[in-house]
């Protein structure tokens, strides 16, 4: 079996597989991988390893610790900062890979790991297959995880000016002729991993700064706050008379903004606004199949082509690559500006739409005009284990007879989550009515047949 999801490994932490027994393993195995591959002599390969603010990561951190070590692997710890800083660290440090320790936007109780490789980007496939061979064969046979020669044995270290370089990092992503300062910014930290790094960012750019849900304690990270409860950003912005909103997720790779009005900007209207407001317009987007199909008609209309990938920035990332574009997201706000970082970045992302404000004089609203979203309708159903709703042949009939009715006049979408045991059910209708109608009814009978 796979221990690897679409995003790395998640889960509740104390249930298999966010175990510490688990976590040992994993890094051992990693590990094992690293040094396998490693075409260095002269040391050993190292990692970088960095957490979101829950109180769950110093036990993982820990583990992974531990098994990294154990198979002869330096590690540098950086603390809590976001995920895109931990893949430009381990570019940076000439680290044979990077590790996060979050469950991004799921609640406290959750946690995770992934990997970045060398350069970067996400684990590769094969790297991931390699990790996770080694994996099941530790869990499989429970065979040791230590060499009999304390020499071969990696040591541990901590990156003290870490915060420090990836701030520099996000302010190169600003044009060096603009600054900040005519702008109002209020942002939303989510109490998580950009706590300390997003306020910093643009108050150094400049700009005025109210910031909220930046007090983590360990079990309020996204908790009625960030990019996936953007109502108290809202409020703030209109409170504050701000000029811009930003919410980020509490990992920091996704982000949700909020105009002058307090209208929300998600990510399919941060991609029409860097796609087609910026001084260079997009030679193409790759969104996903739950980008609106508002964006797709708005992009037309300024001659550039949507490619849809499946759901997940890895997805987004190897459409990219197969086009030579550099821009793509999703509609939860993971935005790749491959011009700017070698992932998701919520920071960047969020300074390249300041940008586009401060050279073009326009606020936010006046930027996402000519980008129009039909309504959409977004149900999550919960189960106890998951599965795929297309084994029913009830479910399946029933998709089919939804998709002929819609046919011509919206569209629907209907998955597992790749990060939680749900089932997705979206539909986009150009009447809003009918379309939570639609996605309610088709949700009730995923629920009585599966849950």
């Amino acid at each position: 079996m796979s221990y690897f999801g679409t995003d790395g490994i998640r889960g509740r932490f104390g249930k298999f597989p966010i175990t510490p027994d688990f976590l040992l393993k994993l890094g051992y195995a990693a590990g094992q991988v690293l040094v396998e591959q490693s075409s260095q002599t002269s040391r050993k390969p190292s990692v970088v390893i960095g957490k979101d603010t829950r109180l769950s990561g110093y036990v993982v951190e820990a583990a992974l610790q531990a098994g990294f070590n154990a198979a002869g692997v330096d590690v540098h710890m950086v603390g809590p900062l976001p995920t895109p800083a931990i893949a430009h660290l381990t570019h940076s440090f000439s680290a044979n890979a990077g590790v996060v320790i979050s469950a991004s936007h799921n609640p406290y109780q959750d946690n995770g790991v992934k990997f970045f490789a060398a350069d970067g980007r996400k684990l590769t496939d094969a790297m991931q297959d390699a990790i996770n061979q080694k994996l099941t064969a530790l869990i499989e046979t429970d065979a040791p995880m230590h060499s009999d020669n304390p020499v071969l044995l990696g040591k541990s270290s901590r990156i003290e000016d870490a915060k420090g370089r990836y701030i520099e990092f996000c302010k190169g992503s600003f044009p060096y002729q603009y600054d900040l300062s005519d702008l109002t910014v209020v942002i939303d930290c989510a109490n998580g991993a950009a706590y300390s790094v997003g306020p910093r960012v643009l108050r150094e750019l400049g700009a005025t700064v109210i910031a909220i849900h930046n007090t983590p304690n360990g079990t309020n990270i996204n908790e009625d706050c960030g990019s996936t409860h953007p109502q108290s950003l809202q409020q703030a912005v209109l409170s504050h008379h701000a000029d811009v909103g930003m919410a980020l997720d509490g990992d920091s790779d996704r982000i949700i903004m909020v105009d002058e009005r307090g209208e929300i900007v998600d990510g399919d209207g941060i991609l029409y606004v860097l796609a087609t407001k910026g001084l260079t317009k997009a030679a193409g987007v790759v969104g996903t199949q739950m980008s609106n199909m508002g964006l797709q008609l708005a992009l037309a209309a300024a001659d550039i082509a949507l490619e849809r990938a499946k759901v997940g920035d890895r997805y987004v990332m190897q459409g990219l690559e197969a086009h030579g574009w550099i821009l793509g997201g999703e509609p939860s706000g993971h935005i790749l500006c491959l011009d700017k970082s070698r992932t998701g970045d919520a920071i960047i992302a969020g300074l390249q739409v300041l940008a586009v404000m401060v050279q073009t004089n326009a606020t936010l609203s006046e930027l996402c005009q000519g980008f129009n979203l039909l309504p959409q309708t977004l149900v999550n159903v919960r189960l106890e284990q998951m599965a795929d709703p297309y084994d029913f042949p009830e479910l399946v009939t029933i998709f089919k007879q939804a998709e002929q009715d819609v046919r011509g006049k919206g569209r629907l979408l209907i998955r597992k989550s790749g990060t939680e045991p749900l089932i997705r059910v979206m539909v986009e209708l150009d009447d809003a009515e009918q379309c939570a109608q639609l996605a309610n009814d088709l949700a009730a009978h995923v629920k009585r047949v599966m849950a």
